[in-house]
């Protein structure tokens, strides 16, 4: 037996089809960002303390791997010093990436002070 070929016209309980059309897109113009980017200085401040914080982090867990271990213990030290520095690192990023955030709203809401105001 052969399969025919049928134009299936498929439609729900209620009589509707089980698939409408979708409207094209719109070509409305791209809305401007919520948030500007904070300054290049505070940025590269950020930066700037992310490095020290990561250095610091560093030199505190070479210390505690290297008072914690005896003899031949290069290893230890170096990991100790790597996982320290990125613990510090990655702590002091969360905490920056958050003020600079909070710098870009508070900008953001002044513009908008600014608006209203005039």
């Amino acid at each position: 037996m052969r399969a025919r070929c049928t134009t299936a016209n498929v439609r729900s309980r209620h009589g509707d089809p089980y698939h409408w059309r979708i409207a094209s897109p719109s070509l409305d113009p791209v809305p401007e960002p919520t948030a500007p980017l904070p300054s290049p200085a505070a940025r590269a401040l950020a930066v700037a303390v992310i490095v020290i914080a990561g250095i610091c982090g560093g030199l505190i867990g070479f210390a505690v791997a290297d008072l914690q271990c005896t003899g031949d213990c290069g290893l230890l030290v170096g990991v100790g010093a790597l996982l320290g520095a990125v613990v510090a690192a990655g702590g002091v990023a969360v905490v920056a990436v958050l003020a600079l955030r909070a710098m870009a709203e508070w900008d953001t809401v002044q513009e908008r002070q600014r608006q209203q105001g005039s």
